[in-house]
């Protein structure tokens, strides 16, 4: 498994760890890009739950990528660094660094495949609407049309990291969880990561992915509300859903890992 960082971006290197693990016997198709999501990291969200090692045993090489202030990720004091914009800049980077090549008719290894979760599939969304020219097709788990990050209650969740009580808003005070309970979390640059998202919300109207989508959430997921709306507004996008799965277990489903190589092959 290679485990490497990224070059700079735009003169700001943000140091973030990239890992490749390649198929023994790849099959003519893209590469996989793993995006993690808010307060996990490629380790705890697609190695640690199989998925590495079942997408390269079906023959699928991947690339996972820890965001900002995630996994062995640095955590820039620039907060522009965690901007949506700015985090899509450095993943395209690092496809490039891994020598991904635009899609080309007659190369079926050329492009890129993308399974994002939770954040990684806002980030993904957004990726694949500006980025047609390199994304061929997208699994996007846990999605949903409004953005909890966005809406977060940042001074809610400062009062209760300085000894104060939980917030109020259920959402904050869940997605803090799962940001405590990150490996190696950094509290303070993931609330610089929730401010950056602030001055970018999601709107997944204004830039629409083309390329065949599977949106994959659980029949218990509050996260993922509107997925039939992003559906609709998909050109070609299927649904599947996980029963009995909620945000935090879906991605740990088998049925989630058959969907998307299926979907991918």
């Amino acid at each position: 498994m290679d485990h490497h960082a990224v070059r700079n971006v735009e003169g700001v290197d943000p140091h973030l760890s990239i890992t490749r693990s390649s198929a023994a016997s790849p099959l003519p198709l893209p590469p996989v890009l793993l995006l993690h999501g808010f307060g996990s990291s490629s380790r705890q969200n697609w190695l640690d739950t199989g998925w590495v090692r079942y997408l390269n045993e079906a023959g699928r090489s991947v690339i996972a990528v820890d965001l900002p202030a995630h996994g062995d990720s640095a955590a820039p004091e620039d907060r522009g660094a965690y901007t949506p914009s700015r985090m899509r800049a450095d993943i395209l980077q690092a496809l490039f660094d891994e020598r991904v090549l635009p899609l080309r008719d007659g190369d079926p290894t050329s492009g890129v495949d993308i399974i994002g979760y939770s954040l990684g599939s806002r980030l993904a969304w957004e990726f694949g609407a500006t980025q047609p020219e390199i994304v061929r097709r997208m699994v996007l788990g846990g999605p949903g049309t409004a953005d909890p990050l966005a809406d977060f209650d940042l001074d809610g969740a400062e009062r209760f990291l300085a000894g104060g009580p939980p917030p109020q808003d259920p959402t904050t005070a869940d997605l803090l969880r799962m940001a405590q309970a990150g490996e190696q979390a950094d509290l303070p640059a993931l609330l610089a990561m929730v401010t950056a998202i602030k001055t970018e919300p999601f709107d997944p109207q204004a830039a629409v992915p083309r390329m065949p989508l599977l949106l994959v959430a659980g029949d218990q997921d509050d996260y993922a509300g509107g997925i039939e709306d992003l559906r609709r507004w998909a050109a070609d996008a299927a649904v599947t859903t996980l029963p009995g799965r909620n945000h935090s277990n879906a991605i740990t489903a088998r049925l989630f890992k058959d969907a998307a190589l299926d979907f991918l092959s």
